[in-house]
């Protein structure tokens, strides 16, 4: 069974999100989810890419209050 984990990347601004997703995704297993919540607006476009360009698997991106949460399956 995979894990799961949870990073609060609220306050930081780009790119720090991505560079932070990246890192504590190094050290996941493969198939480990991670949900993350961001407050920077350009994590809408940013994480998304990151997924796509890392192979990870996006499997949600919601709004919430004061941003955004998303939860990445690791590849």
């Amino acid at each position: 069974m995979s894990g799961s984990d949870a990073l609060d990347l609220r306050g930081l601004k780009c790119p720090l999100p991505v560079l932070r997703t990246r890192r504590h995704l190094r050290d996941m297993a493969t198939g480990a989810r991670l949900r993350i919540e961001t407050t920077d607006p350009l994590a809408v476009i940013d994480i998304p890419h990151f997924c796509q360009e890392d192979g990870h698997q996006l499997l949600m991106s919601q709004p919430v209050e004061g941003g955004h949460a998303f939860l990445i399956e690791k590849a």
